[in-house]
C-alpha cells in the first residue's frame, strides 16, 4: 500500500507545484525567474515543489494590479460623464446666445422702422450730411 501512496503523492505535489509555477504571473515570482523555477521543479520534482511553495510562490499581498480592457459603459465611464456635461454647457452657451443674438436683431429692426418712420415725416428737408448721427448705417461720433 505504501508503495502506491508515496508515489501518487509525489506526483500530485509535483503536478499541482507545477500547474502552480505556470498560472503565476512572471513578475511576481520571488526568489529567481519563472523559467528557472520550471527547470528546478522539473529537475528535482519534489524538492524543487517544496522550494516553490515555500520561497517562489508570491504571498497573497504580491498581487499584481489587474488592468481591465473591455469596454466601460458610457454611464460608468468618468470620462464619457465629464465630456457630456461639458457638451451640454456648450450647447446651452449656444441657445443663450442665440437667443440673445434674435433679441438684438429684432431691437435692431425695430430701431430702423422707427427711424424709417421719422425720416419719411421730416419731408424733403430733412436730408442728412455724411457723417451725421441720423445716417443709418454709420457709427462715426462728431
Amino acid at each position: 500500500m505504501l508503495r502506491v501512496v508515496v508515489p501518487i503523492v509525489i506526483l500530485a505535489v509535483f503536478v499541482y507545484g507545477l500547474v502552480d509555477l505556470i498560472r503565476t504571473d512572471a513578475r511576481l515570482t520571488r526568489g529567481i525567474s519563472k523559467t528557472a523555477w520550471i527547470f528546478v521543479q522539473v529537475l528535482l520534482p519534489v524538492v524543487g515543489a517544496t522550494l516553490w511553495f515555500l520561497m517562489g510562490r508570491p504571498r497573497a499581498t504580491d498581487t499584481a494590479p489587474v488592468a481591465y480592457s473591455h469596454p466601460v459603459a458610457p454611464d460608468d465611464d468618468p470620462e464619457f460623464l465629464r465630456n457630456l456635461e461639458i457638451r451640454h454647457r456648450n450647447q446651452a452657451e449656444a441657445d443663450r446666445l442665440k437667443k440673445l443674438k434674435e433679441e438684438l436683431d429684432a431691437k435692431d429692426r425695430k430701431h430702423d422702422a422707427g427711424n424709417a418712420e421719422a425720416d419719411g415725416s421730416e419731408g424733403a428737408g430733412g436730408a442728412h450730411e455724411p457723417g451725421d448721427a441720423g445716417t443709418p448705417g454709420t457709427d462715426e461720433v462728431k
